[in-house]
Order: C-alpha cells, then sequence, then structure tokens
C-alpha cells in the first residue's frame, strides 16, 4: 500500500479502510498475550520547534518487540515527515516511517501496539488501523487522550476501565494502568475489538504506567534522536 502524500488522497483512502474494516474477522489471539511476539512502534522529531512542524523534517521511528514479558528485538529508522501534523490525518506526517520501523524488523510479530488512534476518528480509520492495513498485522492504538470519543472516568485502582464512546458505538476503553496515575486508552483497529485492544493495553502493562513495548520504543526513538542532535554525553564518561 502507498502512503497518500495529499489530504484529499488521505481522506478517501480511510473512508475505503475503515469499510474494508467492517467486514473482516476481527483477529483473536490464538494463545496467551504473555507468549506472543508484540510489537510498538513510536515516532518523534527534532527537540526545540513548537507547533504542527512541516514536511521534510528529520525523523526516528523505533520499533520494540516483546515476548514473555522480555525485549526480544528492536529496530531504529531514520527519514523525514511527510507532512505537519493536522488532526485526523497523522498518516500523512508519520505512516511511512512508522511502516519502514516495523518493516526493519528481522521477525514479523503477532501484533503491533501503536501510539495513534484506530475507530476513534472522524473516518473511522485513524493511523494505527491504517498501519495495520499496509503491515497486513492486527494492530491496537494507545494514546494519553481520545480524539473525538467521549470517555468515562475509570476507577482509580489498577485495571478499572471505561468505554470509548463515538457516535453511540464503543470503539475503545479508558483503562487505569496503574493506581493514581492518568488512564490510557486503548483503541480498537486493524482486525481488533475494543475488548483486544483493552486486554493487550493490560496485558503489556506492568509496574510502570505505558505498556513496556511502547515504553521501550519511546526510548529508543529519543535516545537517537539524542544522539543525532549531539547531546548525549562522550562514551566511557
Amino acid at each position: 500500500m502507498r502512503w497518500p502524500t495529499s489530504a484529499s488522497e488521505l481522506i478517501e483512502l480511510q473512508g475505503r479502510l475503515a469499510a474494508a474494516a467492517d467486514e473482516l474477522e476481527p483477529w483473536l489471539p490464538a494463545g496467551e498475550l504473555h507468549d506472543m511476539l508484540v510489537a510498538a512502534v513510536f515516532v518523534t522529531f527534532p527537540t526545540g520547534p513548537h507547533g504542527p512542524g512541516r514536511a521534510g523534517e528529520p525523523a526516528w521511528a523505533a520499533d520494540a518487540c516483546v515476548l514473555g514479558g522480555r525485549p526480544d528485538e528492536i529496530a531504529v529508522t531514520r527519514g523525514l515527515s511527510g507532512a505537519p501534523y493536522a488532526a485526523g490525518l497523522l498518516a500523512l506526517r508519520e505512516g511511512a516511517l512508522l511502516e519502514g520501523a516495523v518493516r526493519a524488523l528481522e521477525q514479523r510479530p503477532d501484533l503491533v501496539v501503536v501510539d495513534a488512534t484506530g475507530r476513534d476518528h472522524p473516518r473511522r480509520a485513524g493511523l494505527a488501523l491504517h498501519l495495520g492495513a499496509a503491515l497486513d498485522l492486527p494492530t491496537v492504538g494507545v494514546t494519553n487522550r481520545p480524539l473525538l470519543a467521549a470517555a468515562g472516568s475509570p476507577g482509580q485502582d489498577r485495571g478499572a476501565t471505561a468505554p470509548l464512546v463515538l457516535e453511540g458505538t464503543v470503539v475503545g476503553y479508558a483503562v487505569r494502568t496503574r493506581t493514581g496515575t492518568n488512564p490510557l486508552h486503548a483503541h480498537a483497529a486493524w482486525r481488533t475489538t475494543p475488548e483486544t485492544a483493552r486486554d493487550v493495553l493490560f496485558a503489556l502493562t506492568g509496574s510502570r504506567r505505558t505498556p513496556e513495548p511502547l515504553r521501550l520504543a519511546r526510548t529508543l526513538a529519543r535516545v537517537a534522536r539524542a544522539g543525532d542532535e549531539g547531546r548525549l554525553p562522550p562514551r566511557g564518561r
């Protein structure tokens, strides 16, 4: 799948992706999530500038796989952003970068976790869903906040959940992954249901608030950026 380069092209494709996703059988884990190879992907941009960014900015994308709760494989790639950020059009900015990071892995993961929404989107096809279609892999989105959906407030204890509802449809869940911290939001995406997204988020989260593969991918991308920007101390110091 070629990534669109214009808003109009992406909007048309998102409509087709949402319709295609409606027709697919939902993916279900063949066994325990703990025993699966789960990848998470994250992209970051240069430090300093604020605002929506621009096309052609340097970008660092990282993918981290875990198996049995332990890191198994990582990949870091570098590229250029495709566009400024615009709500509902994140695929223009990050899509090709994220796909490249996943394809840099030697192994094909069973599932990919994406720092983006899925069905919680104006056309029900956010970047997490789009990336899954491009890779032909089931995906789950994990974000700090919903995009459009109304989010209930889960209880304060770890494991508490509340549905994300968009126009009367549950599209994900707010999940309290750590007692006393803000919830994260699990998004149904390519071939995954809201309940699967919820279960994946909780299964991948240990003592920290963020699921381990996503936390690791975020760290890897930021360390690569810091190295290229000359912000890391010399080795041996």
